[in-house]
């Protein structure tokens, strides 16, 4: 296994609350795709589903037994809170921040890096996947 493990997590709303997904890619540290993972989420807002694509990522890889990460998010707000440059003022994503806060401490190390979009488009192809996908259903 790479020394470290690069993980792109997205998390997308539609109508913003509304159906959510989450999507994730594991790559080693020369971008070769390890594994992918989507998860519909309910209804939600876009930063919940953000959060919630970060503590599944985390989750996963804890699973996975990976000790270093470079975790990317494209979502400023999520990237900012988790590095302490932003104040969580929303209560509904209070217990989210805890709940990643708190599964970082299950690894050597954890980089927090934010990313254009267009870096992370893998991820968000499998947020949409699982949008369209459950929109077939009903």
């Amino acid at each position: 296994m790479a020394n470290k493990t690069i993980i792109y997590a997205d998390g997308g709303s539609r109508n913003n609350p509304g159906p959510s997904a989450l999507g994730v890619v594991v790559t080693d540290d020369k971008g070769k795709i390890l594994k992918e993972y989507s998860c519909y989420l309910g209804e939600a807002t876009n930063n919940q589903a953000e959060y919630e694509a970060v503590v599944f990522a985390l989750q996963k890889a804890k699973q996975l037994k990976i000790k270093n990460i470079e975790l990317r998010t494209d979502s400023e707000l999520i990237g900012k809170q988790l590095l302490g440059k932003y104040k969580i003022k929303d209560p509904d994503l209070q217990p989210l921040f805890i709940k990643a806060w708190n599964l970082r401490l299950d690894f050597e190390k954890v980089d927090i890096k934010i990313i254009p979009r267009e870096q992370n488009k893998k991820a968000d192809k499998l947020v949409n996947q699982e949008l369209d996908s459950r929109n077939k259903l009903f």
